[in-house]
């Protein structure tokens, strides 16, 4: 059996700390640094984990040999510090959005390729079992020809205190907080997305960036997506992901996911609903394999560059009342 890879965990905010109880889970991935300019932030993990602490990345690398990093900082840091570890020898899992816009996307994946490295974004729905399962039902199918797909994250949350607000320090509000995750389901489920329309709702919480949003989107194949963001309402739906074929519907739910054919009066059920940490623990072993060339990464490098320019079309037609065209990356699905 396989030795557990050692990993340098950069950034101890409250995201990490799923990581650090993925790593706590699975015996494939070992923690022994973490590091946060925070001196107290990482020392609780350290203390808590047994790894050792340090105020940088820099500083990490110069006493440790990790093989691997997860990147838990805000998105403005994420080009500089991928390419730091890349150039270490490091492979990297950073943390969605994988950067606030293309060029910083480009350069991150330009390095892991010139270093023959792998680079991966975080991104939590794609490894729930449910939303897997539903991917199958779709590919069998029993819907028949998907007609519209439907993603709500919205849940009231104080932002006023938090980086995430911060256009600079994030780029950009909910639009690009949560709906980095609805960009990569649509993916996932649609394939590629050639247009997207964004429209800003009421500001609530008065803040630099956008606490409410609807996105819509459009695949080559065609199927229109709607997707509903917000910090400031909550619309209390069980599911959060419901595709409309022309045979039926399936519904992922956060504690049942079910689907029904148009011929059948019942709903059936499937999975077990939505399992944060199993999410996160099976995101790293999905990491570790494929460093291990084990199993390819469900989410590749193309992927999330991909993400990065639907996002970027998004913020383009904010204010606007046309689709924006979504650029095609060479080498992107």
């Amino acid at each position: 059996m396989s030795e557990p890879v050692p990993f340098l965990l950069v950034g101890a905010g409250a995201i990490a700390q799923s990581y650090v109880q993925a790593m706590t889970d699975t015996g494939l991935a070992r923690l022994i640094a973490v590091a946060d300019p925070s001196a107290p932030a990482a020392k609780a993990i350290a203390d808590r984990t047994g790894c050792r602490a340090y105020p940088s990345a820099e500083a990490a690398l110069a006493s440790e040999r990790p093989q691997a990093a997860i990147i838990c900082t805000p998105p403005s840091t994420h080009a500089d510090l991928t390419v730091q570890l890349l150039e270490a020898g490091v492979h990297v899992l950073c943390e969605k959005p994988l950067a606030p816009d293309v060029r910083s996307a480009r350069r991150m994946v330009e390095t892991a390729e010139k270093k023959g490295l792998l680079l991966t974004m975080g991104s939590k729905f794609r490894y729930v079992g449910d939303v897997i399962e539903a991917k199958g039902l779709i590919r069998s199918g029993i819907l028949g020809e998907i007609i519209l797909f439907e993603n709500t994250f919205t849940s009231r949350v104080d932002m006023s205190k938090r980086w995430n607000a911060d256009p600079r320090i994030s780029g950009g509000g909910v639009l690009m907080d949560n709906g980095t995750h609805s960009v990569d389901i649509v993916r996932y489920f649609l394939g590629p997305i050639t247009e997207v329309q964004a429209v800003e709702g009421k500001r609530v919480q008065k803040l630099a960036v956008e606490d409410t949003a609807r996105l819509f989107v459009r695949s080559e194949s065609g199927v229109v997506a709607n997707v509903d963001l917000s910090w400031s309402l909550n619309k209390d739906r069980d599911s959060y992901i419901e595709i409309y074929g022309s045979e039926g519907t399936v519904r992922v739910g956060w504690k049942e996911s079910k689907y029904r054919h148009q011929s059948s009066p019942a709903w059936l059920p499937f999975g077990r609903g939505y399992d944060k940490v199993a999410a996160f623990r099976h995101q790293v072993e999905n990491f570790v394999r494929a460093m291990r060339g084990e199993e390819p990464l469900l989410i590749t490098s193309e992927d999330a560059i991909a993400s990065v320019s639907v996002m970027e079309a998004a913020y383009r037609s904010l204010g606007h009342t046309e689709w924006a065209r979504v650029e095609r990356l060479a080498n992107a699905a």
